[in-house]
C-alpha cells in the first residue's frame, strides 16, 4: 500500500510540474505576442521591412507584426484607432496629417528613406529606352487604347509624385484621362507585370524587385519634390518597443537591407 501511495504521489507531482510548465509557456507566448511591434508601413517598403523584421527577431530584440498598404490608407486607419506602434509613410503629407491630430509620440519622428519615380513597361515590351523630357509623347506610347498604371493620384504618394512629374514636364494633359489608378503602388506594379497596361509609374524600388518589368525611363531631378519616407512612433502604442525597433532601423545592417532594395538611406 505504501508503494502505491508513493507512486500516486509521484504521478501527481509530475502532472503538476507539466501543468506549471504549460501555463508558463502560455504566459510567455502571450507576453511575446503583446510586445510584438505593430508596424504600419507604406506598400513600397514591403520587402525591406519584412526582411528587417526577420533580422530584428533573429537578433533576439523582439518581433514585428507588419501591415502594408498605401500610406494614406494606413494613416486613416491609425486616425480611426487602429492599434499601430510604428508608422512608416512614403511621403510627409500623411505623417503631417497624423501629427496634426497629435497621434504621434513626441520627438519620435525622423526621415528614414528616399526614392525615385520611374517609368516601367512589361519585360517583353517592344518599347526601348524613353527619353523623359518636357512634352514627350507619352500618350502616343500608350497606343490607341492603353492606359498608364499609377497609384491613385488623389491619395497614394507614388501617384501624387507621379502626377507632379507629369505636370512639371507638361505631359499631364496628354494622359490624365488615360490613367489606371490603383489602390497602392504595388497594385500598379502588378498591372504592368500582367501586361494589362503598356506603361506604369512606380518607385524605382518597386521596379527593382520584379523580373516581369523593366525600367524604360527615369524622371529628371527636379520634376517632383524629394521623395521622403518619415517614420514615427504612434501615440498610445507600445512606445518603448516602438523606439527600440526604430533605433534598429538606423543600424548599419538595416541600412544594407534598404540599399539592397534600392532605397536611399537618409
Amino acid at each position: 500500500m505504501d508503494l502505491m501511495n508513493w507512486i500516486f504521489r509521484q504521478l501527481a507531482v509530475t502532472r503538476a510540474a507539466w501543468l506549471a510548465m504549460a501555463v508558463a509557456a502560455c504566459i510567455s507566448t502571450a507576453a511575446a505576442a503583446q510586445k510584438a511591434v505593430v508596424v504600419f508601413a507604406a506598400a513600397s517598403t514591403t520587402n525591406a521591412i519584412t526582411g528587417i523584421g526577420e533580422l530584428f527577431s533573429a537578433r533576439g530584440l523582439g518581433r514585428i507584426n507588419p501591415s502594408f498598404a498605401s500610406s494614406s490608407t494606413l494613416a486613416k486607419q491609425i486616425a480611426n484607432g487602429a492599434p499601430a506602434d510604428v508608422y512608416v509613410s512614403a511621403n510627409k503629407k500623411w505623417m503631417d496629417y497624423l501629427e496634426g491630430q497629435h497621434l504621434l509620440a513626441k520627438g519620435s519622428r525622423f526621415d528614414l528613406l528616399g526614392n525615385r519615380i520611374v517609368l516601367i513597361a512589361p519585360a517583353d515590351s517592344p518599347l526601348g529606352e524613353i527619353d523623359v523630357v518636357p512634352g514627350f509623347a507619352l500618350a502616343a506610347l500608350l497606343g490607341r487604347d492603353g492606359r498608364l498604371a499609377i497609384g491613385d493620384p488623389d491619395h497614394v504618394p507614388a501617384g501624387i509624385y507621379g502626377r507632379e512629374c507629369l505636370q512639371n514636364l507638361d505631359i499631364w494633359d496628354q494622359v490624365k484621362d488615360r490613367l489606371a489608378p490603383m489602390k497602392d503602388v504595388r497594385a500598379a506594379l502588378v498591372l504592368v507585370e500582367r501586361g494589362e497596361v503598356p506603361l506604369g509609374l512606380v518607385y524605382a524600388t518597386d521596379a527593382m524587385i520584379s523580373k516581369k518589368v523593366r525600367v524604360v525611363g527615369s524622371f529628371p531631378a527636379g520634376s517632383h519634390p524629394p521623395i521622403v519616407y518619415p517614420v514615427a512612433a504612434v501615440a498610445g502604442g507600445k512606445i518603448s518597443e516602438a523606439r527600440q525597433f526604430m533605433d534598429f532601423l538606423k543600424s548599419p545592417e538595416t541600412r544594407a537591407v534598404f540599399e539592397k532594395y534600392g532605397f536611399n538611406v537618409r
